[in-house]
């Protein structure tokens, strides 16, 4: 599968602001470009939307020409419910759409560009390959190596850990395929993994089930910020705490700042940015305020935070 560097897309609309220019004169016409992304239920969603908000608030001050419609779905059925009735009511040109599960999005979103409207998927991918126009996302198979080098490189042969897995999804599979792979020959033992949905409460009620099962368990994988917090909450409780380390995913500030202060229950984390959603939206935007369309891949690298580069990673007015 081919994958292209990722590359600032605020440098590129800057650099097509001329190309605009022209474009404006030659067409008056207003394009709609619709945004499809999960409700703000934790936090790195949270950012998510609030990154989204100000990159649609910036380009529409920039372009009179785009006029945006954001609709938010905390379940898949009322996101299908949007993204049909931006292409029936609404007549989008555009669809940028983070699925909330891939399986359950593919159609809808296959309707649209059989609608002959260009279709960028973000983050999460659809179930089936290729009905896209643009895909940005985070590398998801890095996210699950670097995390679990870390685990081969730090835990002896025979230790137990649980993993914490997101809302079934591709970006799911990828993360977790590509975590077990990087452990293979350790000697690590994996007790159990089960969906903790990328939610505070859900990875606290887990974490309570594997607590409960398992009198030895020597490391947490939650792959997600939000999963790490509700699971600390529950070995907390238990009191299980000097037994642990955990590694979440995303570089949540408040994560972040624990990890610069050494904390030995939260080691490292991973980089996976909300941000991303800003560079899908750009992006898409390019198509229609430049005379050079942004087709293909755009992955952004996953980094692993150490309390030796945590400062570089911690931006405390951020809202995630």
């Amino acid at each position: 599968m081919k994958r292209r560097q990722f590359f600032g897309a605020s440098a590129a609309l800057a650099l097509a602001a001329g190309l605009a220019t022209t474009a404006v004169a030659q067409d008056d016409r207003t394009y709609v470009i619709g945004v499809s992304i999960p409700s703000a239920t934790h936090g790195f969603m949270g950012g998510l939307n609030w990154h989204a908000q100000q990159t649609i608030a910036r380009l529409e001050a920039t372009y009179p020409q785009l006029d945006f419609v954001l609709a938010t779905a905390g379940e898949s059925a009322k996101q299908v419910s949007d993204i049909e009735d931006m292409l029936a009511t609404r007549n989008i040109d555009a669809l940028v759409v983070l699925p909330f599960e891939s399986e359950p999005l593919t159609g809808p979103v296959k309707a649209v560009k059989d609608a002959g409207k260009f279709v960028t998927v973000v983050d999460r991918g659809l179930s089936v390959e290729g009905i896209e126009d643009l895909y940005v996302a985070g590398d998801n198979e890095a996210f699950g190596r670097v995390a679990g080098e870390y685990f081969k490189a730090n835990l002896p042969e025979g230790a137990k850990i649980v993993i914490l897995r997101g809302i079934a999804t591709t970006l799911d599979n990828e993360r977790v395929d590509a975590f077990e792979k990087a452990i293979e020959g350790s000697g690590i033992e994996v007790l159990d993994k089960q969906h903790g949905d990328w939610n505070r409460d859900k990875a606290f009620t887990v974490m309570q089930d594997y607590l409960s099962k398992y009198p030895q368990i020597d490391a947490v994988w939650a792959a997600d910020d939000d999963m790490a917090i509700g699971a600390m909450a529950a070995i907390e409780q238990a009191g299980r705490k000097d037994e642990m380390w955990i590694i979440g995913g995303a570089g949540m500030k408040e994560i972040v700042k624990r990890i610069m202060d050494s904390d030995p229950q939260l080691p490292v984390n991973v980089t996976y940015p909300p941000a991303l959603i800003s560079s899908a939206i750009e992006m898409t935007a390019l198509n229609f305020v430049s005379s050079t369309p942004v087709y293909g891949r755009f992955i952004i690298g996953s980094t692993l935070i150490t309390p030796e580069n945590a400062e570089r990673f911690y931006f405390p007015d951020s809202p995630f």
